[in-house]
């Protein structure tokens, strides 16, 4: 769940306690405590919109929590920062997650949009004389690898009957792959949107395969897992105002679109078809999506993407009692 200049997948928080002192008259001098949810975002997805709108900060206003924004260029980044302790709050896609847990980060799931598989799929340029998936046997395919695309190729050519060693698989990140793609270095490219619907946008690209009926494509939102436990009421209210920003963007995406142009530097055009295309709507993770996770994190490892086999369920947040 990377963008031109940033790259896939999908944000993070951190909560700092400042101790000082007030002088009132006739009084001591007394404690005051100031709580700052620091959010690591991307130019591209729901936090970036939530930011924009600064309908968070309001939420959060009452419960004495101010609220800091802090970017990365993408979600590896991102759980890194989850991590050291940067932040403690953020998103990413499938993929990003079950790497840092394979590292041993101390990250839980806390939430997640619906299935957007038709905002990722594999591409061909419009000149191209492929018209099949069979048709890429011997192929050049570029990908960002390790990423929730990834797991789409793979499921691509298993529908198909195929192996990754019947095509030739180059691994470039999103702007290098686009790059390769319009210059005719490789023969198709697997890639998510913003860039996806660009290439269709800008390139009149020609899609092979989108991941419907093959992958799910979930955006997750994860946490600290410290800080989760410690302040759920407060986790409470961003997963809240998550769904309500989700509900506004599936109403009013021109206005989402306008609020995106400036940090992606998309044309409108194109953040309204990658718009289209999201799951609209956050809820807490189910049991049903972490294990369609588990699916993702054994292919992986399968492939011998993560050193070391991974059980989703150690990641969820459970409720308190």
């Amino acid at each position: 769940m990377s963008k031109p200049s940033f790259t896939s997948t999908r944000p993070w928080i951190l909560l700092t306690v400042v101790a000082g002192s007030m002088l009132m008259a006739g009084c001591s001098p007394k404690k005051v405590e100031t709580t700052t949810l620091n959010i690591g975002f991307q130019k591209y997805g729901i936090l970036p919109i939530v930011k924009a709108r600064g309908t968070l900060e309001q939420a959060l206003a009452a419960q004495g929590v101010q609220v800091k924004w802090v970017e990365f260029p993408a979600g590896p980044q991102l759980l890194e920062g989850l991590n050291v302790g940067s932040v403690v709050l953020g998103e990413a896609g499938e993929a990003p997650p079950i790497f840092a847990q394979a590292a041993n980060s101390n990250l839980v799931y806390l939430a997640n949009q619906p299935p957007a598989p038709q905002a990722e799929a594999l591409i061909v340029p419009k000149t191209s004389n492929l018209k099949s998936i069979q048709d890429l046997k011997g192929k050049r395919v570029v990908l960002n690898k390790g990423s929730n695309v990834h797991y789409l190729l793979l499921k691509v050519l298993e529908a198909n009957q195929l192996k990754l060693s019947d095509i030739e698989v180059v691994y470039l990140p999103p702007a290098d792959a686009r790059a390769a793609f319009e210059r005719g270095a490789v023969d198709a490219w697997v890639i998510w949107d913003p860039f996806f619907a660009a290439a269709e946008q800008q390139l009149g690209a020609r899609v092979l395969a989108t991941g419907k009926n093959l992958v799910n494509n979930h955006q997750f939102y994860l946490a600290d897992r410290k800080f989760a436990q410690q302040h759920p009421d407060l986790l409470k209210t961003v997963v809240n105002e998550l769904n309500q920003t989700t509900t506004w963007v599936s109403q009013h995406q021109q206005q989402a679109a306008q609020l995106l142009q400036q940090p992606t530097g998309l044309p409108i055009e194109v953040l309204n078809r990658s718009i289209s295309r999201m799951g609209f709507g956050v809820q807490p993770i189910s049991e049903q999506v972490a294990k369609q996770q588990q699916f993702v994190a054994d292919a992986f490892y399968q492939q011998k993407l993560i050193p070391n086999k991974i059980d989703i369920q150690t990641a969820l947040l459970k409720a308190t009692p």
